[in-house]
């Protein structure tokens, strides 16, 4: 019997089991390696997020929250003011129903003793 035709086809599969082997080591090495460089790319981008967020939001938040207060104060005076208003303009308007009523009655008392 001869085994030389299987002895080489057995060492070519040998040899793929082995380049496959290397083949995954080295696709683990690479993704270990990526992941490494991408946990300090993400590191130093949440470092940047937290500086920018120290300088430029905290800071304008703040001013935007004062801003809100102002509002809120302005807000609550104008709206005493505009009852204040509103209570002037009902009390005006019933003087000046009262004044008309009594004109009315004057020029028609006029109108009876002149006829």
């Amino acid at each position: 019997m001869d085994l030389h035709t299987t002895n080489i086809l057995l060492g070519v599969m040998a040899f793929t089991s082995a380049l496959e082997a290397l083949v995954i080591i080295a696709a683990g090495v690479a993704g270990f390696v990526i992941y490494r460089k991408l946990t300090s790319v993400y590191t130093e981008v949440m470092d940047l997020v937290r500086t920018v967020e120290a300088r430029h939001v905290t800071p304008a938040m703040a001013r935007v929250n004062a801003i809100l207060d102002d509002v809120k104060d302005v807000s609550s005076t104008v709206k005493g003011e505009v009852d204040s208003v509103d209570t002037a303009i009902r009390s005006t308007k019933g003087r000046v129903v009262g004044v008309a009523r009594g004109a009315t009655m004057a020029i028609r008392a006029l109108l009876r003793y002149a006829a």
